[in-house]
């Protein structure tokens, strides 16, 4: 069995930035545990598997540890295979089916955008566990479904963070978000999943569902841009839109093959 493979570098228009994904276009499910093996194989954040059915496409994202109920970069990586390779060049829009429900797509011009539902911040009082891991005090502290979010005051803080990975997998979600004003951008951010494999995701875009609600209310504006400043980084073209949000961004392709599989 040949599967094909894609490999693309999600929120930058310059190869190795942004955050990479692998994509697997399938033409029946996989067992669960060979999908793992190949996120596992591909030693990648998220490797995103695909299927057409259900009158779009079907989606299921895989860390190296443990699959996931929602990932940006991968939907967006898959969006661009999917526009470039496998639909007619006048579709703009393509539907994912997922855990985190229903999920778009759309193509405009040289960048996709996401169009995902919103996760609701809701205020934290206890801060003691999140700055012993991380050394210092966030300003305000807030809890979404999957992750917590930190904000503090300057994008110099954000930078010079060194957070206790060991502690941090003591927090009961996939992992946290600090955020701050940013100097040249509305805010940025850094995020840490080690309880899923990931000390540093490298650009996120499911934590801008939760964000892109925060920043909007308190910038007081719907549209934002968001810079993810880890080692690759990468921007983010963010709108809320009543209980949902668009995240954008530029994507470039990397490699494409295929995976043997044998049907022993």
């Amino acid at each position: 069995m040949k599967i094909p493979i894609y490999q693309v570098d999600a929120f930058t228009d310059k190869l190795f930035s942004g955050n990479p994904a692998a994509v697997c276009v399938l033409e029946d499910w996989l067992p669960n545990e060979v999908m793992q093996s190949i996120a596992l194989e591909n030693n990648l954040s998220e490797t995103a598997f695909v299927k057409n059915e259900n009158n779009g496409y079907n989606i299921r994202w895989f860390t190296p540890e443990a699959e996931v109920n929602l990932c940006g970069h991968a939907t967006l990586a898959t969006a661009r295979i999917l526009f470039d390779d496998y639909l007619d060049e006048g579709i703009t829009e393509v539907t994912f089916h997922s855990r985190s429900g229903e999920l778009k797509a759309s193509k405009n011009n040289q960048k996709i955008y996401l169009d995902f539902p919103i996760d609701v911040p809701k205020p934290i009082d206890n801060v003691d566990l999140v700055a012993s891991v991380l050394g210092k005090e966030p300003i305000e502290y807030y809890r979404g479904k999957d992750d917590y979010l930190a904000v503090f005051d300057y994008e110099e803080d954000i930078k010079s963070m060194e957070p206790d990975f060991e502690r941090l997998k003591q927090l009961d979600s996939r992992g946290l978000i600090i955020s701050a004003p940013g100097r040249v951008v509305d805010f940025v951010s850094r995020c840490f999943f080690p309880e899923i494999g990931l000390n540093e995701d490298p650009v996120t875009g499911s934590a801008h569902t939760l964000m892109i609600p925060y920043w909007a209310k308190r910038m007081n504006k719907n549209r934002l841009q968001g810079h993810q400043i880890s080692s690759r980084g990468g921007f983010l073209d963010c709108e809320l839109k009543d209980s949902r949000v668009l995240i954008g961004g530029f994507s470039t392709r990397y490699l494409q093959g295929f995976i043997a599989i044998s049907n022993d």
